[in-house]
């Protein structure tokens, strides 16, 4: 939960104006679950009343303003107390287990494994009231079907089954470790710490918990940064809001302080960091509206594809790669990036003039030919990409007529996405179309600057 400054423009601000004064709100603080888990938190020392849960028809569950917060004032200050980590974690019936195990669990391991025993416990578990207010299931790519998988696009679909792939190995890897749980189950290890259990407590922990580092000890290995924080966790994000966020060592409490203030009986957000949409789905499950940051990504293969004409593609590629110049090449509503058309203009030399290809990538001009053959080339990379999310839209809408509710909330965050990219590459096209129709846009040769002719 980090803090990053994002500036709106006019048009963005009036169109956030309307849709939130559109959007309605439902406390949930007289809900059982929401008393038990605010008496627990003050037991703990807990004490805002500036912040209430609520039900909000644009983002389900959030975290309601009951006092106008003014730029500067903190938001939330919850102590280490109530901090769910891996302090809490070795200190508990499941510390010695991990203290003695060899070789050293993952601190995230660690408070999955705390996580899945404690809900095991039900309500004789010290943490039942935040237990219970968890999510039963995410909209994360682990969760995802085959099918809804499928529909991703290419760059996402490839991570998304890297993280499902890793998930699986942790629960695989770790057998021995939980069986050597046993004594502390009422029931069969295999029937308590099952893969389902696992990537439950793997989601909570990577969606929901606070970047905070803790002192280094001999039980774990890795970075040990993370903290769940109940109640804290129910603030949702918004790419446009700035915050700061940390433990606070001097109150010994985890602080989240408002830049820009809220009004009251709004909803608080914070920010997550400068993420794209793809991103976001990928880490967190969810798709932010009128994300500033969010872009398409061009997959290698779908630059080769396009391209497959060119006999010496294979060397540019090559040369690319060397050149760490394929990661990230994307478009946006604006256009595409620079290191997309950077990489265009390289891949329209020919062979012949090798000697020019790296001096491209530093930023030298090429002629205007060749810059108009790589806005043309970016322009049927978008209509591919376009031609793709078209097929995968349609499908989705067909998908959704027959599933049932948990893959009808997987298709939804995946529609989100497809619709925003679809967006994206409209006014992309249209941009890259301005830009042909403009010749003086285009880099020419001009004798007074060295050019690649």
């Amino acid at each position: 939960m980090r803090g990053h400054s994002h500036r709106a423009g006019r048009a963005a601000r009036k169109r956030r104006q309307k849709q939130e004064s559109n959007i309605q709100s439902v406390s949930l603080c007289h809900q059982p679950q929401y008393v038990r888990l605010m008496k627990f938190l003050h037991k703990r020392g807990f004490t805002s009343t500036l912040l209430q849960p609520a039900l909000f028809t644009d983002t389900g569950r959030g975290l309601q303003v009951l006092k106008t917060v003014k730029p500067g004032q903190l938001l939330i200050s919850l102590p280490e107390s109530c901090l769910l980590s891996t302090s809490t974690v070795l200190d508990s019936y499941v510390g010695e287990y991990i203290k003695s195990w060899k070789p050293r669990l993952s601190p995230l391991l660690a408070l999955c494994v705390f996580l899945v025993c404690e809900r095991h416990r039900g309500e004789a578990s010290d943490w039942f009231p935040y237990i219970d207010v968890l999510p039963t299931t995410y909209t994360c790519p682990a969760y995802f079907t085959d099918d809804v998988i499928a529909l991703l696009p290419t760059s996402v679909r490839r991570r998304a089954l890297e993280q499902r792939e890793a998930v699986q190995e942790i629960h695989s890897n770790n057998q021995d470790f939980f069986r050597s749980l046993q004594p502390i189950l009422s029931q069969p290890v295999e029937e308590v710490l099952t893969y389902e259990a696992l990537r439950w407590a793997w989601y909570s922990v990577n969606t929901r918990s606070v970047f905070m580092t803790h002192p280094s000890n001999n039980f774990f290995c890795g970075q040990d940064v993370y903290a769940l924080a109940p109640f804290l966790d129910l603030l949702n994000h918004r790419p446009d809001v700035q915050v700061k966020a940390s433990f606070n060592d001097a109150t010994r409490c985890y602080e989240i302080r408002s830049v820009s203030g809220t009004l009251c009986y709004q909803q608080a957000f914070i920010n997550y960091g400068s993420h794209d949409n793809q991103r976001l789905m990928l880490e967190y499950g969810f798709i932010a509206p009128c994300n500033p940051h969010s872009v398409v990504y061009v997959d290698t293969d779908l630059l080769t594809d396009v391209l497959r004409g060119d006999r010496s593609l294979d060397q540019k590629i090559k040369f690319l790669r060397e050149n760490d110049f394929l990661q990230n090449l994307t478009v946006s509503s604006e256009g595409a990036s620079w290191r997309l058309m950077t990489a265009l203009r390289l891949l329209s030399l020919p062979q012949t003039l090798y000697h020019h290809w790296r001096a491209v990538l530093l930023g030298q001009l090429v002629c205007e030919d060749r810059e108009e053959w790589s806005v043309q080339t970016a322009k049927a990379l978008c209509q591919r990409l376009l031609q793709d999310t078209h097929t995968a839209l349609d499908k989705i809408f067909q998908l959704l007529q027959l599933c049932d509710q948990s893959v009808r909330e997987q298709l939804h965050v995946v529609k989100s996405l497809r619709q925003e990219e679809q967006c994206i590459l409209g006014s992309c096209l249209d941009a890259l179309e301005g830009t042909l129709r403009q010749p003086d846009q285009l880099l020419s040769c001009q004798p007074d600057v060295e050019t690649v002719s």
